[in-house]
């Protein structure tokens, strides 16, 4: 039998507004779509909408800059309200250099801008949306809705767009995932010639963000979930989606 995965994207997810419930509106769409909820799907869910929910929206006009990012902004020609906002979601600054700021952000994941975005945000252009607060605990709600609703064991990934060192373009990765191992090991295994392999560690669930990017889109698709149906994959009970970050110690590049 040959192996057979089928992405579906959702088209009628309405626009998310604070305090939706958003397994609530994933189970409707699916329903609507005639798509469903089966056992073992993997639903993926772009992280603007979860923010959306979650009341991560700010507007500019009420945030004042203090001394460290009027200093940052003015060197990378950043809006310093813009800078202040980027900073209290950070860890670190890895970088600030070139009109950019690359930061490790209090989640723990190294990106540009925290995450920060204007797109996709109704309002003006000092309206911008932040990163779910806890992407991993996003997940696991929208998980245990979407079982309550449909008595279906589902997995959850939560995803963001990413740029990727030495790579043009941009591709959609994990940030919060519940019920699903984040990767898959080859470790130890032996390939068709019979060598061991020995670095074989397969980031699963950024393949599948990326998989699921297909059919959802970043522009004016208005496609915020898919549903992955048929992938075979391990189960977790408890997920820390941050394990697919690095270690500082062990970048090549800094």
């Amino acid at each position: 039998m040959p192996v057979k995965v089928a992405i579906y994207g959702l088209e009628t997810i309405p626009k998310i507004r604070r305090g939706d419930d958003i397994g609530e509106k994933i189970v409707e769409a699916a329903l609507k779509e005639k798509v469903g909820i089966e056992e073992g799907d993997i639903i993926v869910v772009s992280s603007k909408i979860v923010s959306k929910s979650e009341g991560r929206i700010i507007d500019l006009k009420e945030i004042t800059p203090n001394e460290e990012a009027r200093r940052v902004a003015a060197k990378v020609a950043k809006d310093p309200r813009l800078v202040e906002l980027i900073l209290r979601e950070s860890k670190k600054v890895i970088k600030a250099e070139k009109g950019h700021l690359i930061v490790k952000t209090r989640w723990g994941f190294t990106c540009a801008n925290a995450g920060i975005d204007r797109s996709n945000v109704r309002g003006d252009a000092d309206v911008v949306i932040l990163l779910p607060e806890n992407p991993d605990l996003s997940a696991r709600k929208v998980r245990l809705k979407i079982e309550k609703l449909t008595g279906k064991n589902v997995s959850v990934v939560i995803t963001d767009t990413y740029g990727r060192p030495l790579r043009e373009g941009q591709v959609d990765m994990a940030i919060g995932s519940a019920g699903i191992c984040p990767f898959k090991d080859y470790r130890g295994k032996k390939d068709l010639e019979g060598y061991v392999l020995k670095a074989k560690l397969i980031a699963l669930l950024d393949e599948i963000a990326a998989a699921a990017e297909l059919v959802k889109g970043n522009g004016a698709e208005g496609i915020p979930v898919a549903i992955i149906r048929g992938l075979k994959y391990d189960k977790c009970k408890e997920t820390d989606t941050r394990i697919l970050a690095m270690k500082e110690e062990k970048w090549l590049f800094k």
